[in-house]
This record gives C-alpha cells, sequence and structure tokens, in this order.
C-alpha cells in the first residue's frame, strides 16, 4: 500500500470512528508515538508537540533517512508517525509553555511519554491542564507510571527496561547464555501503546457519561507483565524453569525453517501419522507431553526432518495445517514483504525517500481492520515543526508578526 491509496474505498462514505477525536502529544520515540498513530488511522486528528530544532528523540534513531533540509529521520521516527503534524515548541521556555496550555484547551486528549514527573516539572501536568480544561482526558506512557509511589519512578525506560523487568528475558534464557535483549522488536513500546489506546476510548466514552476528563496512565512495567504473563501464572502453577512440556520447535524443510506447535495429545497423534510414524503413539516414550519435549532432538526432529526434506515451508505448513497442527514459515524480511497475505491486508506502507530516490520506506499498516472503515489515505511522517505556524494561526489566532516574535525568541520554529 502506498501514501495516498484506500484500502475498502466503499466504506469511505462512512467515515472513521475516532472522526472528531483530537489529540495532542508531547511524545517520543515509540510507546506514545505508536498509539497516537493507531488513533490517527483510527480518524483521530494527532499534533505531536517536539523541540523546535531537533525534534523527538526517535528521530535521531538508526538507520535514517534524512529529511530535505539534511536533518536526521530516524527508524523509530519513521515507523510511528504517519497521519499527523508536528509543531515545534520549546516546552521550557515560558512563552512555550504557556502556548502548551492554551493549545491544550482545543483538544480532547493530551499524550506525553516523558519519565515521570517531566511534565508536572515543566508546570505542564495533568493538575495545571485539567484546572484550565476540566474536560481534558491526559494520557501519560512511563516506565513505571506516574499514579503511585514505584520505587523505580525515577528510571529511564527503553522497551528493554520493562522487558526485561517483567521476567520475560529470564523465562526465556538457555543454559548459561546471557539474558538476550529485545528479542521480538520494541514489544514494551508496543504493548504499553496498544494499552493507552484502549485507556483512551475508555475515558472518551466515560467522558461522554460525565462530561469529565481524568489521567489515563500507562506503566511500560505494568504492560510487559500484562504481555509476559506465563513467567507469573506458570511458577504459581509449579513450573520451575522453561523447559517446554509439548513440541515447539523450529524445524527445516527443503527451502527453510519453518515453525510447529504440537501441544495436545490428538495433535501428536495426526502428527505421528502424517511424517509416517504410526507407532509413535503406542510408543511409552511418547505416553505425556514431556516425553514429547524430552525425545525432540533424538527421535521426533529427525522424522520431521526427512518428511520434510523434498517440501517448501508452505507445502509442509499446508500438510501440518490439514492435520489441524499450528506452523508457520520463518520467513526472512524480504519474504514478509512479498508475502501475499502481507499485500492483501494492505500490511506495509510504502512511504517515499525525501531524497526522491533509493526504495521506499516500509512502515507497518493498520492492524485494525474494520469492515464498514476505508483504511488510508495515509500522510507521510512530518518535518520538524512542519506545521507549527498553520497550527499555531488556526488555533490561536495567531498572527505573522507573533509568529515571527515567538521565532525570534526562540520559542518555536
Amino acid at each position: 500500500m502506498q501514501l495516498g491509496d484506500v484500502g475498502n474505498p466503499a466504506a469511505a462514505a462512512n467515515g472513521k470512528p475516532l472522526d472528531g477525536v483530537r489529540i495532542l502529544a508531547a511524545e517520543q520515540m515509540q510507546a506514545l508515538p505508536f498509539a497516537t498513530q493507531l488513533l490517527a488511522r483510527l480518524g483521530a486528528e494527532v499534533v505531536r508537540v517536539e523541540h523546535p530544532v531537533h525534534g523527538d528523540s526517535g528521530r535521531g534513531a538508526l538507520p535514517a533517512v534524512d529529511d530535505p533540509e539534511g536533518r536526521r529521520l530516524g527508524a523509530t521516527f519513521l515507523r510511528n508517525n504517519l497521519n499527523k503534524r508536528s509543531v515545534g515548541i520549546d516546552l521550557k521556555h515560558p512563552k512555550g509553555r504557556e502556548l502548551f496550555i492554551e493549545l491544550a484547551g482545543h483538544f480532547d486528549v493530551v499524550g506525553e511519554n516523558f519519565k515521570a514527573g517531566t511534565m508536572d516539572r515543566l508546570g505542564l501536568g495533568y493538575d495545571v491542564l485539567s484546572a484550565a480544561h476540566p474536560g481534558l482526558i491526559y494520557v501519560s506512557v512511563s516506565g513505571f507510571g506516574n499514579l503511585g509511589d514505584s520505587p523505580y519512578r525515577d528510571w529511564p525506560a527503553y522497551a528493554m527496561v520493562p522487558e526485561a523487568m517483567s521476567g520475560l528475558y529470564e523465562y526465556a534464557r538457555q543454559g548459561d547464555e546471557p539474558p538476550r535483549v529485545v528479542p521480538a522488536g520494541a514489544l514494551g513500546d508496543i504493548s504499553s501503546g496498544l494499552f493507552a489506546v484502549i485507556g483512551v476510548m475508555a475515558a472518551l466514552r466515560q467522558r461522554d457519561r460525565t462530561g469529565k476528563g481524568q489521567v489515563v496512565d500507562i506503566a511500560m512495567l505494568d504492560a510487559m507483565l500484562a504481555m509476559a504473563d506465563v513467567v507469573t501464572n506458570f511458577w504459581s502453577l509449579g513450573k520451575r524453569g522453561n523447559e517446554l512440556e509439548v513440541l515447539m520447535n523450529s524445524f527445516q524443510a527443503a527451502d527453510g525453517w519453518f515453525a510447529m506447535q504440537v501441544a495436545r495429545e490428538h495433535q501428536f497423534e495426526a502428527l505421528a501419522e502424517l511424517v509416517g510414524h504410526p507407532e509413535w503413539k503406542d510408543d511409552p516414550r511418547f505416553s505425556t507431553r514431556k516425553g514429547w519435549a524430552d525425545h525432540c532432538e533424538d527421535v521426533v526432529r529427525p522424522a520431521v526432518t526427512a518428511w520434510a526434506a523434498d517440501k517448501t515451508r508452505i507445502e509442509v505448513c499446508d500438510a501440518l495445517g490439514g492435520a489441524n497442527i499450528p506452523s508457520g514459515p520463518c520467513f526472512t524480511a524480504p519474504e514478509v514483504i512479498e508475502d501475499p497475505h502481507v499485500q492483501m491486508r494492505n500490511m506495509l506502507v510504502e512511504m517515499p525517500r525525501p531524497s526522491g530516490d533509493g526504495d521506499p520506506v516500509l512502515i507497518p499498516g493498520n492492524p485494525v481492520k474494520l469492515s464498514d472503515v476505508a483504511e488510508g489515505p495515509e500522510t507521510r511522517v512530518p518535518y520538524v515543526g512542519e506545521h507549527t505556524d498553520e497550527v499555531l494561526a488556526a488555533e490561536l489566532g495567531l498572527d505573522d508578526d507573533a509568529l515571527a516574535a515567538l521565532r525570534d525568541e526562540g520559542v518555536i520554529n
């Protein structure tokens, strides 16, 4: 899917579920930007507020491309900021603070994902904003939350910090190897962003009933505890360690690897038939699920590998699926890009490079599909302060002279 394309165009006349919802986001990196991008895809209008010179820290990530003025557009920023406008305001400047407070009154939601307490220190916390705008919903995403008094409140937190503290890294560690950091992309960020979206929509719904705003407080560690649910749940049920008591492994086919999970007795029996070893059903070594895992390497793997040796991964997974055994190919990045499901579902958006040459930047599409809502059209990520004058003139009525004066003082870009 390219910028400007529309998926499910027959539904375009229906509008989008969050049309009319306005979000002012003092956001950086990924957790909140992922959330606001999803909200924008569902129809919300999102204006991001960032430092007037260098923008948010996600712009500095690598790998990167440059905007037309030679400023970096880092990968973290590129993945999370379609369909937004950018206003460059120095929130540490007294006049920048005043602008933000005044702007907040024109929006339904204010969001921020700085370290806990940062917005309060800037004089832009919920107490200040809600006193001026009582119906405002204030969403905060931080490592350890603003409500309550976490012992880790003052720690900075990128995604890997709550991922580690959730127990996931230690749970997944094999033998004496060190824990593997960031095994699945920014899981801590994206999970926090998803819970932020849920919180915002719930708070909007409650405001419809009560007329009052409130704080939506998302701690990244809380989000990761939910995502890594097996860590504490399994421990409470007496399971120590991470040894599998099912078959959940990767195996080789003729053209690469595939992953397979056999977790129930009928699935193991179906696998035995499929790979030509029906005798496994009566083999005492396989009388328990633990036995399947214990004998994966010496018995099951050689048999599955021999059966799959003359088949492609797709052929293997078709056969396994026909036997009601969950499996999937282990795709490389180029294979993901070319996959027909990914293309059919518009799950990659192509953004042309600002330089105008080279391959497009690929950004994950919207995973929320609604039958009566059109997808897109998507707009490219904004450059730093690209919409400062447009937004401040429209929302606050500032004329060219006022904007020029603020620019001369370094308040805006």
